[in-house]
């Protein structure tokens, strides 16, 4: 009886390790399209941090463009005053002037100079960087297609199996399947396992022949000793047509030794 109960339990396992599998490819999935999406969103947050610059840079050159206009209409105005004046004293004073503004004005023009530049070297980025945009804006749609279309089929595996587990469940052993529904909840694997040449095939660690031995009776449910997995024997729940298989080969070897 505990045979057969194990039996319906080992096909919701293998239902449920399916579940898992799809789940977690599920989440790859939902991953590498959320790093495509945030790639995306990256690229275009550069695009518009670069065109901010851009337009501080130019507010910058426009500023400096209207303080070289300011020394250039107050050195013509010092020029001027300076043509007029008769007295020695006023008149190297004006030249200091006059020049102290010729090297303000010459320094702004040469900070123009550098800002124009760097104007010029952001549009170029910027360009490369919104040609960058485009292309990745239109090979991430075209994978969020794929990846969506991926996950729908996920999806509609999952609902087949469910709705399988679910009839599988209803004659599921009472008893035996909070043990088996809360050790796969902790270990989110094969929580039914064969015994394997004296191994749990779940941990891999010998079991004892009394162990062993006790499995093969197949009276109550055992369980491992290093990772808590219930044991059945394999060939006590082997499917009929593999008993069958195994039976005829044993029976050609048979008759070919004689």
């Amino acid at each position: 009886m505990l045979r057969e109960a194990l039996k319906v339990v080992l096909d919701i396992q293998e239902r449920d390790i399916q579940m898992i599998r799809l789940m977690r490819m599920k989440r790859e999935r939902l991953a590498e399209l959320n790093r495509i999406r945030f790639l995306r969103d990256d690229l275009h947050h550069q695009v518009l941090v670069k065109e901010s610059e851009i337009i501080e840079l130019k507010k910058q050159a426009r500023i400096i463009e209207g303080e070289v206009t300011e020394l250039m209409t107050k050195a013509k105005k010092l020029e001027t005053q300076q043509s007029g004046v008769k007295k020695v004293e006023e008149f190297n004073a004006l030249t200091h002037e006059i020049s102290a503004v010729e090297r303000e004005k010459a320094a702004k023009e040469l900070r123009l100079s550098d800002l124009f530049d760097k104007v010029a070297a952001e549009e170029d980025f910027l360009k490369n960087l919104k040609s960058s945009f485009e292309s990745t804006k239109q090979n991430s749609e075209q994978i969020e297609v794929e990846i969506k279309a991926s996950i729908e089929a996920i999806n509609a595996e999952g609902k087949e199996i469910m709705a399988h587990r679910m009839e599988l469940a209803e004659d599921a052993d009472p008893e035996i399947m909070p043990i088996y529904e809360k050790l796969l909840q902790n270990k989110k694997d094969r929580v039914i396992v064969p015994i394997e040449n004296r191994c749990c095939s779940g941990c891999h660690i010998m079991v004892t022949a009394q162990h062993e031995n006790i499995v093969r009776k197949g009276e109550r449910l055992i369980f491992c000793e290093h990772c808590s997995r219930i044991h059945y024997w394999h060939e006590a729940l082997a499917p009929v047509e593999e008993a069958v298989v195994k039976g005829g080969a044993r029976r050609r070897r048979h008759a070919k030794a004689e």
